[in-house]
Parts: C-alpha cells; structure tokens; sequence
C-alpha cells in the first residue's frame, strides 16, 4: 500500500510539473471571438466544365472547411457571401500566405499513363485524342494518356517519413470504390514495358503538374498491377511540401476554381469588457463551488478544491499543448467542467462515508480506500461513456461540434486524474495524520449529512408511482414539443446566415462601443469587427433597408460620419453539410454509448439512459423555443455539453442499481432501484449544487454573450438531474418487467450495498449509523 501511494505521489507531482511547464512556456491560440485572426475574401470563378453559381459555391465552401481543419485551425469561420464569394476568417494562424495558398489551389487530382517521352516535333506531341505533354519533376516532356482515375476515388492521403531507407518523405494514398480497380489495372498495363522504358512510369498530376512519375516496380506483374487500392507518390519532398500535398489530396478537389481578392486582419468579435466579466464570472463561480465542497466535506473538501486547481491547471496545459484554439463559449465550458469534475470527488466520499457508518470500528484510511474502491466503477463507466461520444464527435464533425470533443475529451481525462490520482494521494496523506486520526470528524466523511439521514429515517418509495413520473416526463416533453410546434426555433446567423455590412467612419471608432451603442439601438445580437485599418463590419441576421438606416446611422453619431464600403447577404456559417455531420456524428455516439451500457450493464439500463437524454434534449430545445432564445453555436455547446451530463447522471445511478441487485438477487427490481436512487440523491445533490455555482455566476456576471449559455446549462442540469432518477430508473423497471434476463451475478462489492425487506421500516438509528442500510 505505500508502495502504490508513492507511485501515485510521484505520478501526480510529474503530471502538474509538466502541467506548469506547459502553462508557462505556451501562449494559448485564442479564437477569432478572443483576439480575431486573418479574413481571407474567395471568390468562385467559371470553369470550362462547371459555371459558379450559388450551389458551386457552397460545394467550394464545404471542401474549403475541410482544408482548414486539415490546416489545424480550429473554431473557423466560413460562409458564403453572396453568390460567388466566401468569407474564411482563421484564428491565431502563424503563416497567412500558407492558408491563403492552400486555400486558393484548385486542387485537381489525376493518375496517367505515360505515352512516351515528347519529341522536338510539335505535331507528334499534339497528336492521340485526349494526350497532354507536361513537363516531369526533371523537366522532361511526357506525353501522358487521358486519365485513368481522379482525385474523386481518393479515400485518404497522409504525409510519411521514410524511417527505413532515410529516402526523405512521400504520401501514402488509399483509394476507394472503382479506385482501386483502375489502379491495378493503370499499374498492370505499364508493368508491361520493360524497366527504364517511359511507358512503365505512371503520372500523378496535381493542378496540371506533374508531381511524381514512378516507375512500376519490377515485382509488379503485367497485366497484375499493384492491387489493394493503396500507392506512394514520392519526390524530393521536404516535410512541409508533403504535408501540403496529403492536405489537398484529402481535402478533396475544388469544384469551380477560385481566387483570392482580398485578405485582410480582423478584430475579435467580443470586446475586451464582455472577456472580462467572463473572467470574473469564473473566478466568483469556481471559489463558491470551493467554499461549498469545504463546508460539505471539510477536511476533505479543502483537499478536494486544491484537487480541482490542479484539475484546471492540467485541463489548460493539456489545450494548449495540443494547440487547441480557446473560444469563449469553450472557455465557459472549460470552466464548467471544474464544476463538473466535483462529481469524481463526491462519488468517493459519499462512498466513504458509507464505509465509516457501516463499520464503526474501521479507520479513517480503510474508508477511504474502500470509497476509492468502490466509486471506481462509477467513474470509469460514466468517463468511459463521455470519451466515447467525444471520440466519436471528433472523428466524425468538424467545425465547432469537433472542437467540442476536443475540449471534452481533455476535459474528462483531467478529471480522472485529479480525482483518482491528486485527491487520492493528498486524501491519504492527510488521514494518515495522527491529529486527523484522533479528531475524524474534522474530514467530513465521519458524518453521514442530513440528505442521506434524512433520506433513510423516511425510507419514500419513490418508484411506487413510476408511471406517474413517467406521465410527468411525458407531460414536460409534449408541452416542451407544443414549443417548437407553435413558436418554432429562432435560429441564429450561424444556421441561416444573414447580412455583411461593412463601414468606413470618419474618425476612428472602438467596436465595443459600437457593439454597445447597436445593442441599445435594438440590435443586441450584432457582430462587430474591426476590419483592416479603420473600418467596422457588422454581421447580423437580416435586415430591412429601414434597419440597415438605422444601424448606419447609430454608428454615425459615434464615428461623425460613415460610408458604406461593403454590403451583402451571407450564408450560414454551420452549413448544411456540417449540421448533417454533426447530427451523423451524434447518432453514432449515442448508438456507441447505448451498446457499452449494454455491454457493461444491460440491454434496458442502456435504453433507458437514451431515452432519458432524449427527454433532457427535447425540454431544452422546447423551452427556449417558447422563450424565442437564439438556437447558435453557443446553444448547440450547451446543448452537447447537458448531454453528457445526462448521460453521466443516469450511469451514476445504474451503476449503484447493478451492484445492489447484486447482492440481492431476490429483492424486486423496483424496490432495488429505489433503493439505488435514494443512496445517490446526496451525490446527486451535492454535485449538482457544484455546478449551479458556477452557472448561476455566470448567468449573473457573464454578461450577455454567456447568459443564454449558462441558462442553458441551468435548464439541463435541473432537467438531467430529474430525468435520471424520475424518468430514466422508471423506463428500466419497465423494460426489466418486460425482460427474462436473469440478475447480474454477486460482484463481491462492499457490505453497504444492502437492502431493507420490503415494507420494513428500518428501526431508528443514531444519526452516525444510518449511513449502511435504505
């Protein structure tokens, strides 16, 4: 036992020092809400095969948000202005020229075969319908044959060192579909020519250059070709011309070309005031969630709240290690997690607490190890569920929704540590005190807290009026749905896109004021931007030439006059192929998180925690639909972040389901899982309070661009928390009734996870033994 908690000390104090490391030595990337970035101004242009009209241009702009997420720029903006133009705006990119060359390149993909090498007469080069005579990366004119396969059948392409041969680097190409096929059958017919001879090289042309034109290996049978779909390009490629290369290969080709008319800088959409009253927001919120914890746990507490700074200072190092870039809305959420990451810590001390009450004469250190122990499930399977939507919303979204699992995934991982490995090491450290040994009720853990006294003197069952909750969950989903029917959803810019105005003012004119002076002229959700020298662009939804007057006009009166430079409609920020990605995305993750429950807990426990976010989900949306609040990226944040904590809540309560019906296999399932809720309400309770903290702060103090976030998560959190015990637990003692699943078998857990016989009351306790039995 010293051995593991030294091993843990060691593991601790090596994951903050580097924590402190990173912190110190790397500037954060903030996003373009934050400190702005680069506005580069595309417009589509005609091509011989395809003419740029609106549809074209959206087509541009999805492959164009792939290359930037490719680029590793994170949170960028991109929407359609006008027909032909495309606004993509990258924060904190260090090379300009890089994105607006990668950005700007057609990128048209093509394999060839060589005919030959061109001769000095012009005629015989021209000659054969569909030839074409470009020069190799030697010089030499080849005379290629017309393309075999294009860009279209690419899967995947991805820039490698050749570690074996010190060859220098290539790209690694995987094609798809009939891709493959034609590759064998392009690399087979020039296996046929003999070694050295033109016509056994095969072209790869990008953007009508010749990039590479290897020979086919000697080992590759005529008429055979090289099979399995997956090839090299290789040259005299240094790293960044190969990473260039796989990043327009993946991307994808370009449907119309385009050109770069304008790039320019631009300011951060938020002004340095709203970033401050976030600050102090947070500061406010995370002491309360501190004092809190201390006043509920005391000794304990304390240790835990230095726990949860070591959780923020691993949680930062870890973003910006990663370069991941810092929105507001994400630093919101990262906050919020600190909140969140109380829930490790409660879930080991109410299991503590647990241990001491049933065996007075244990110690201190043997309850806390056993409360380690014993929530150890409960957060494994809770984190595990998170990283797997996180995973998933990663690999398979892009844009913000992408960002948001890298954000999460950080998030949950930090909280692991700090909660399995900080708190455990300075827990330990501390009951081991003599002092703490002999005064045990300074730690918090040898009192069972009035909820949980409380809870097991009434003994309420709950679940005897299941579907009366149910009916109350239904009802809240009907009159949440009767919302969105009625009122519909209010979608913001980012969803349906809006007007681009830009002015030039004759004296200079700060955009917070502007933002401020908009606000009070009706216009509160405005988008103003410093753009190039002295100019401001105003982003809204749409507005009417009277509207737009009027904005003129506001922003006049402070900058002594104004002149329209720029105006036109744009298109949404989160396209139509983005939200599809998204919602795909969402569907996989709650299909990967449904098949773990299954397979850790049951097929039932699994349903009924989708079913329960479904209900937390649809209240959410409903309310802010009857509220006319603004459906953006900020909500959609919310949104996928009250997800998870629903998902987190249900797993909470199935797990303590599990291990009681465990160790009584003969107990009712109804009466299990009501004895399951009421042994988690004080987790439940206390880890919600931890967040309220947090998001009542900044519902306060955030200022408006964070109100509508933190009035989310308010909304959810409440609703998650009922849907777990009221709506979830009731769904699966429906589908068990349903189920000829026999229980799950003894896990030889704790001797706390007991049961009362039913419709027993349990005789009155002394408060400090109470903890043991429901």
């Amino acid at each position: 036992m010293k051995r593991a908690t030294l091993v843990r000390a060691l593991l601790a104090l090596t994951v903050v020092a580097l924590s402190v490391y990173f912190t110190v030595t790397t500037s954060p990337r903030l996003g373009l809400d934050l400190r702005g970035g680069t506005q580069i101004v595309l417009e589509t242009r005609d091509s011989p095969t395809a003419r740029a009209d609106r549809e074209a241009t959206d087509r541009t702009l999805e492959v164009l948000r792939r290359r930037v997420d490719a680029l590793g720029v994170a949170e960028p903006g991109i929407a359609r202005s006008g027909d032909r133009r495309i606004i993509v705006e990258l924060p904190g990119l260090q090379d300009p020229r890089e994105a607006a060359d990668v950005l700007g390149r057609t990128a048209q993909l093509s394999f060839h075969p060589v005919l030959g090498v061109a001769g000095e007469d012009r005629k015989a080069e021209k000659a054969g319908e569909g030839e074409r005579v470009l020069p190799d990366e030697s010089g030499q004119r080849l005379r290629l044959g017309p393309a075999e396969l294009t860009g279209a059948e690419v899967a995947d392409a991805e820039a490698q060192l050749d570690q074996q041969t010190g060859g220098g680097w290539f790209v690694t190409v995987d094609l798809r579909g009939r891709g493959k096929d034609a590759w064998a059958e392009l690399t087979g017919e020039a296996a046929c020519a003999q070694p050295g001879d033109p016509r056994r090289r095969v072209a790869i042309v990008l953007d009508d250059r010749v990039i590479s034109s290897p020979q086919v290996d000697p080992s590759v049978a005529c008429d055979t070709g090289i099979t399995g779909g997956s090839t090299q390009i290789t040259g005299s490629f240094s790293q960044e011309e190969a990473k260039e290369l796989a990043l327009l290969i993946d991307g994808g080709a370009l449907p119309v070309p385009v050109e770069i008319i304008e790039q320019r800088t631009v300011g951060p959409t938020l002004g340095a005031e709203a970033i401050r009253a976030s600050a102090w927001a947070a500061v406010i919120g995370t002491a309360l969630t501190a004092l809190f914890i201390i006043a509920v746990y005391r000794l304990l507490g304390a240790l835990a709240a230095v726990a949860l700074a070591c959780y923020g200072l691993i949680s930062y190092a870890a973003l910006v290690a990663l370069g991941a870039t810092l929105t507001l809305p994400g630093l919101a959420g990262f906050v919020l997690a600190i909140g969140m990451a109380v829930d490790a810590n409660v879930l080991v001390f109410e299991r503590a607490r647990e241990e001491y009450a049933a065996r007075r004469g244990r110690s201190l250190r043997t309850a806390v190890t056993e409360g380690f122990r014993n929530a150890l499930s409960a957060i494994a399977d809770s984190n595990i569920t998170t990283l797997l939507a996180a995973g998933l919303l990663f690999f398979f979204a892009s844009g913000p929704v992408r960002g948001f699992g890298v954000t999460l995934s950080i998030g949950v991982l930090a909280s692991m540590v700090s909660a399995l490995i900080v708190t455990r090491v300075l827990v330990e450290f501390a009951v081991a005190r003599r002092t703490v040994r002999e005064h045990p009720q300074v730690t918090g853990i040898a009192r069972v807290g009035k909820v949980r006294e409380w809870l097991t003197e009434r003994q309420p069952d709950l679940m005897r009026h299941r579907r009366r909750w149910l009916a109350a969950s239904l009802a809240a989903v009907v009159l949440a749905g009767s919302g969105i029917a009625v009122r519909g959803l209010e979608f913001g810019v980012e969803f349906t896109g809006g007007r681009l105005i830009e002015y030039s003012t004759t004296r200079p004119v700060d955009p917070e004021q502007a933002r401020s002076a908009l606000a009070d002229a009706g216009f509160p959700r405005a988008v103003v931007q410093s753009s190039g020298d002295d100019d401001l662009t105003v982003r809204t939804e749409e507005l009417s030439n009277a509207q737009e007057a009027e904005v003129a006009e506001t922003l006049g009166e402070l900058g002594g006059g104004v002149e329209k430079v720029r105006d036109e409609l744009i298109g949404p920020s989160l396209g139509e192929e983005l939200r599809r990605g998204a919602l795909i995305a969402l569907g996989i993750a709650l299909a990967a998180q449904m098949l773990y429950l299954a397979i850790r807990f049951r097929w039932t426990f699994g349903a009924a925690a989708v079913v329960a976010m479904a209900h937390d989900v649809l209240v959410l949306v409903g309310v802010f639909a009857w509220l006319g609040k603004p459906v953006d990226g900020v909500f959609l944040a919310a949104l996928l972040t009250v997800i998870g904590y629903s998902v987190n809540d249900s797993v909470v309560v199935f797990d303590r389901v599990r291990e009681l019906w465990a160790a009584n296999r003969r107990t009712p399932f109804a009466q299990v899982a009501n004895a399951a809720i009421l042994q988690t309400v004080p987790r439940t309770v206390n880890t919600g309070m931890g967040a309220l903290f947090i998001l009542a702060a900044l519902a306060v103090l955030g200022g408006d661009t964070l109100t509508d976030f933190a009035l989310a998560l308010l909304i959810g959190i409440t609703v998650g928390t009922w849907s777990s015990m009221f709506t979830a637990t009731p769904v699966a003692i429906e589908l068990e009734a349903r189920s000829s699943a026999p229980p799950p078998r003894r896990g030889g857990k704790s001797s706390v996870a007991t049961l009362s016989r039913s419709g027993r009351r349990p005789e009155r306790r002394k408060p400090g033994d109470t903890g043991a039995q429901v």
